[in-house]
């Protein structure tokens, strides 16, 4: 298991409850405006976490900590990702996903064996744009997948996008709330300048608070719970 760092305790990325972060390391895609470009590019990634440490740690926190969410890079292509949640599980923690969608394969068999308590699918842009955002080949049919495997669970998710002005106008906010049909919940990200995998994206701005919120009033028409964050 390939684990680039931990945040010991969140009291925001795992909705009403106290988290620890575990980040994994390597992703598929290459999303120019990545602000975790330490667990993306290869160049850049530090020595790895022991995972018997990370268990140790947890151990010691039960009681004090509620949940443990799993992000990255993108957790799902770490072929240990499921007996570490099973470990997880097994101390009495709920757990949290964060994926981009890209192996419904493994997100399948993680609801089906009831490993997940929390799902959080970041979707990159409409269908006809993903390739072009994400900036490596991907079925977007792929991402429907996952989106509808999400869908069909019931358990606690949300559906996020983090919106860049260059490149995703609110048309395309809108189709993908279109693409989500049934979601009960869409967090609305503030592209936030610092540290990017493409360095020229650094300067890059998302658009004007009164925008975002204009759009969220737009998207509350199609889905329920609207987060601009």
């Amino acid at each position: 298991m390939n684990i680039g760092g931990l945040q010991k305790v969140s009291l925001i990325d795992y909705p009403g409850k106290i988290s620890a972060i575990i980040f994994t390391q390597g992703c598929n895609f290459r999303c120019p405006y990545c602000h975790n470009p330490g667990l993306v590019d290869p160049k850049l990634y530090k020595p790895c976490l022991s995972g018997k440490d990370i268990l140790e740690f947890l151990a010691h926190r039960r009681g004090k900590l509620d949940a443990v969410t799993i992000t990255g890079g993108e957790p799902t292509l770490q072929e240990d990702l499921i007996p570490l949640i099973q470990k997880i599980r097994k101390m009495g923690f709920a757990v949290k996903l964060d994926s981009n969608g890209s192996r419904p394969d493994v997100l399948d068999r993680l609801l089906k064996e009831k490993l997940l308590d929390f799902v959080a699918l970041d979707i990159k842009a409409p269908r006809d744009k993903y390739r072009l955002i994400v900036r490596v080949p991907v079925d977007p049919d792929v991402i429907s997948q996952s989106v509808r495997l999400v869908l069909r669970s019931k358990i606690p998710q949300e559906f996020r996008t983090t919106v860049v002005k260059s490149m995703l106008t609110p048309k395309d906010i809108l189709a993908i709330a279109k693409e989500i049909d049934g979601a009960t919940r869409y967090a609305i990200q503030r592209f936030q300048p610092s540290q990017t995998l493409d360095p020229e994206f650094a300067g890059e701005q998302s658009y004007p608070e009164e925008e975002l919120l204009k759009l969220k009033k737009q998207l509350e028409k199609m889905v329920p719970l609207v987060v601009v964050r």
